[in-house]
């Protein structure tokens, strides 16, 4: 009986453990602050009123909308972009250098970069910074993991080869597909110095979210806040 007891209480805490290692790689897996290794940027701590305006995703057939929306708002933005979308479209990434405005590297099927092989990351990777270079970008391209989530191999690879990973801190549109006036409400009152705020923009479901973005700038501008892209603002870290 003792015996049984003592396996029972074994096999209970064993299970305890394993569930308590699975929670704490969730946690890791979708944190927006901490990676495994190399360097992971949310947001910058600075006192200076700077913000980096981010777009997800695309490009698409959207993206001379977008970009007539940004610069009627002289806003400057960081997009991170699927390398088979703009593969697809280069015509687009094109707009959006010509227009000065950044592109980064959002892999290239949009998949989710967790349980994948060393080969894997590095083709998502290389494959769009290529497509991002054919596009005309001549700057630093920072990557943001899809649906920010990473474990492993991919803060592995980002390491090695010196790259930032960037997240955001600031998401007004991500869980739910609110109005523009609730995305802007929703920006205004979580925006501090340095922040990075994260929208999607390129699919027509998400109109409330391009339709927000001239009431953000202009409520984010009228509290003394500066519009950068990413790079800039990593520029500012000590």
């Amino acid at each position: 009986m003792r015996r049984l007891r003592a396996a029972a209480f074994t096999a209970v805490a064993v299970l305890l453990v394993l569930a308590a290692v699975a929670y704490g790689l969730y946690g890791l897996m979708n944190s927006r602050t901490v990676q495994t290794f190399g360097t992971l940027v949310d947001r910058v701590d600075t006192d200076e009123k700077v913000v980096a305006l981010t777009l997800d995703d695309g490009p698409t057939a959207r993206t001379p909308e977008v970009l007539d929306v940004l610069g009627r708002a002289d806003v400057p933005a960081t997009f991170y972009v699927n390398g088979k979308d703009l593969a697809a479209h280069p015509e687009y990434g094109r707009q959006i250098v010509q227009a000065g405005h950044e592109l980064g590297n959002h892999t290239t099927h949009h998949r989710r970069m967790v349980f994948v092989s060393p080969s894997t990351v590095r083709d998502e990777v290389e494959t769009t910074d290529d497509a991002i270079r054919a596009a005309g970008y001549d700057g630093d391209i920072t990557f943001r993991p899809p649906y920010g989530k990473k474990l492993v191999a991919l803060p592995h690879y980002l390491a090695e080869h010196d790259r930032t990973s960037v997240t955001w801190d600031v998401e007004p549109d991500s869980a739910s597909q609110p109005g523009a006036y609730e995305i802007a409400e929703n920006t205004v009152a979580h925006v501090r110095p340095g922040s990075i705020v994260l929208l999607h923009v390129m699919a027509s479901s998400r109109q409330s979210s391009l339709d927000a973005i001239p009431d953000i700038v202009a409520r984010l501008r009228e509290q003394g806040y500066r519009f950068v892209t990413v790079s800039e603002l990593l520029s500012l870290r000590d």
